[in-house]
């Protein structure tokens, strides 16, 4: 039951890792991964995978908090749940602004 507890945070956050980066490759062979005109929105668009992992995270702690869990499975889950969040709000973020540039 121990083993369990260790390897289930690190099976679930790979499983979201391989998919986050087997989409963004896809997107990437396609040739429509996000790029805009203005530096700033660029900045902003790189920046949203690793700000949703920093969410993630932050949401992760505070979760521990008020729940008696492990801080490493809170934080590691967290992290790659911002991670999924992130990569959807790039794709949402990336194809408005495309459209409308």
């Amino acid at each position: 039951m121990g083993i369990i507890r260790i390897v289930l945070p690190v099976v679930i956050v790979g499983g979201i890792a391989v998919f986050v980066v087997k989409r963004l490759k896809h997107k990437y062979d396609q040739g429509n991964l996000g790029k805009n005109k203005s530096k700033g929105a660029q900045d902003l668009l790189d920046s949203l995978i690793p700000l949703g992992m920093l969410f993630g995270s932050a949401i992760g702690v505070i979760f521990n908090m008020f729940f008696s869990t492990s801080l490493l499975f809170t934080v590691s889950l967290g992290a790659g749940i911002g991670l999924l969040f992130g990569c959807v709000a790039y794709g949402i973020y990336s194809k408005k602004r495309t459209n409308h540039s």
